[in-house]
């Protein structure tokens, strides 16, 4: 049974070392992009996935049932709220003019925005 266990241990302790490092490469693409949109998309889809993987790497770890339901509780807040704060972001930052027009393959947002005037 312990032999198990240590392999609980180590599998939990790499997902947490590689959800780090994927949080990292996030924080050095919103460091290092251009532009608005880019950092966006480098602030949600790295921090998500590394954060569902750090918890995954805890929930291995702790194996009681109250704590992998706040894990969950987190992981699905998480999934909820960070594509939803930078699809806003990313909106207001477009409004605002602060988006390069001319880099965008495709401006469906310009038509809706000429048709509300």
């Amino acid at each position: 049974m312990s032999a198990r266990l240590q392999i609980l241990d180590t599998a939990g302790a790499v997902l947490v070392f590689i959800g780090a490092v994927i949080c990292l490469l996030g924080v050095i693409g919103m460091l290092r992009l251009p532009d608005v949109l880019s950092r966006s998309h480098a602030a949600t889809k790295p921090q998500t996935l590394g954060m569902l993987l750090v918890l995954a790497g805890v929930a291995l770890r702790l194996r009681s049932g109250m704590d992998l339901a706040t894990l969950a509780l987190i992981g699905f807040f998480q999934l909820m709220t960070g594509p939803v704060a930078a699809h806003l972001v990313a909106r207001s930052a477009y409004r605002t003019g602060q988006t390069g027009h001319s880099e965008l393959l495709f401006d469906e947002l310009d038509e809706q925005l000429t048709e509300e005037r």
